[in-house]
C-alpha cells in the first residue's frame, strides 16, 4: 500500500505544489533557436473536487425514530469526497445508527466496498484536470475512455498558430541526434504552415478557390472563414503538436483508467501522465487510493498496481 510520505515525497519530486487543497505538477516550456515552443513533460492540474454538506441532511434524519440524526456529530472529518461516497453506501443500507461504521474506521470501510467491488458508490465523487504538455498522440488514446468522462479539448480549428505548441517525448530528450531532429522538424512544421496559412488567406480573400468560401453570411463569417483556412493549414502537424484537454471524471472511472494507463504495457506518455493524475488524487483523497501500490519499470517511468481492480 502506498504511504502519504512516499506519495508526497514523488510528487515534490517532479515539483509539484499544493494550492488551496488542489495539487497542481506544472511543465516548463522550452524554444527551438528559431522560437518554437514545446514541452518535454505533461502538466497535470486540479481544477475541482467535491464539496459535502451533510448537515443538509438533518431533516431527512430526524424522520426516522432511530436516533439517526447523530450521524451528523462524528468527531473525526473526513475529506469532501470521500465523505459523499461514505455517506452515498451507508443510505444504501440505512447505516446512519450508532451501530455503523464510524469515520475512524473509513479506511476498513473503504476496503471492504473495494474488495467486494461495489464501485458504483465510487461514482458520485467527481474531479476535474487540466492536462497539458501531451501529444495528440495521447488524447487519441486518453478520449476512447467514456464511461464516467467529459472532455473539452483545444481545437486547431479555432486557435492560431501562436498558441500551437509541440511535445518532446522522452525517447528523444537525451539523444542528441533524436533531440535535434526533433527541434528541426517542428521549426520545420511552423513554417511551413505560416507558408500556407499566409497561400490560402491570399486565394480565399481573391476567392480563387470555391472551398475557402464561407457558406454562411450572419455575423460568425469571419470566424468560419478563419476556420476554413485552419482546418486546412493543421493538416501538416504530426502526433507531436500539444492537444491540451480538461477532463473530468469519477472516482470510479480514475481508477480504472490509472489501473489500465499506468500498466507497464501501455504507452509511455500516457503512463507518465497518468502517475501524476494518481499523485494527486491520492493526495486530495488517500483513503480512496491507499490500496495502491508505487512500482517503478525498468525504463524508469513509475506505474501503480491494487489487488482490487476494475471496481
Amino acid at each position: 500500500m502506498a504511504k502519504y510520505e512516499e506519495v508526497l515525497g514523488l510528487f515534490k519530486k517532479l515539483k509539484g505544489e499544493i494550492n488551496n487543497g488542489f495539487p497542481a505538477i506544472n511543465s516548463d516550456v522550452f524554444y527551438t533557436k528559431n522560437g518554437t515552443p514545446y514541452l518535454r513533460s505533461s502538466g497535470v492540474v486540479m481544477l475541482s473536487k467535491p464539496e459535502i454538506n451533510i448537515e443538509s441532511m438533518k431533516k431527512f434524519l430526524k424522520g426516522y425514530k432511530n436516533n439517526f440524526e447523530e450521524y451528523l456529530n462524528d468527531p473525526d472529518k473526513l475529506t469532501p469526497g470521500t465523505q459523499l461516497i461514505k455517506t452515498s453506501a451507508q443510505l444504501c443500507y440505512m447505516s446512519f445508527g450508532p451501530k455503523r461504521t464510524w469515520n475512524k474506521d473509513a479506511r476498513k470501510y473503504f476496503d471492504k466496498i473495494l474488495s467486494s467491488g461495489h464501485g458504483s458508490v465510487l461514482e458520485h465523487a467527481n474531479y476535474t484536470f487540466l492536462f497539458y504538455g501531451i501529444s495528440r498522440s495521447l488524447t487519441h488514446e486518453l478520449i476512447r475512455h467514456r464511461a464516467g468522462f467529459a472532455y473539452s479539448q483545444q481545437s486547431q480549428r479555432y486557435v492560431s498558430n501562436e498558441v500551437i505548441r509541440f511535445v518532446e517525448r522522452k525517447e528523444f530528450q537525451n539523444d542528441e541526434k533524436l533531440h535535434q531532429l526533433f527541434e528541426e522538424r517542428i521549426d520545420r512544421i511552423k513554417k511551413e504552415y505560416e507558408e500556407i496559412y499566409k497561400i490560402l488567406k491570399e486565394k480565399q480573400e481573391k476567392e480563387e478557390l470555391e472551398i475557402l468560401k464561407a457558406t454562411k453570411d450572419d455575423d460568425h463569417i469571419k470566424t468560419e472563414l478563419r476556420k476554413k483556412i485552419n482546418q486546412t493549414a493543421r493538416a501538416i502537424f504530426t502526433n507531436e503538436t500539444e492537444a491540451p484537454i480538461v477532463v473530468t471524471a469519477n472516482i470510479r472511472a480514475w481508477r480504472h483508467v490509472i489501473e489500465m494507463r499506468t500498466d507497464p504495457s501501455a504507452e509511455t506518455e500516457i503512463r507518465e501522465l497518468f502517475f501524476k493524475v494518481f499523485l494527486c488524487l491520492y493526495l486530495v483523497e488517500p483513503i480512496l487510493f491507499e490500496d495502491y501500490e508505487i512500482v517503478k519499470y525498468k525504463d524508469g517511468v513509475y506505474g501503480v498496481r491494487t489487488n482490487w481492480k476494475k471496481v
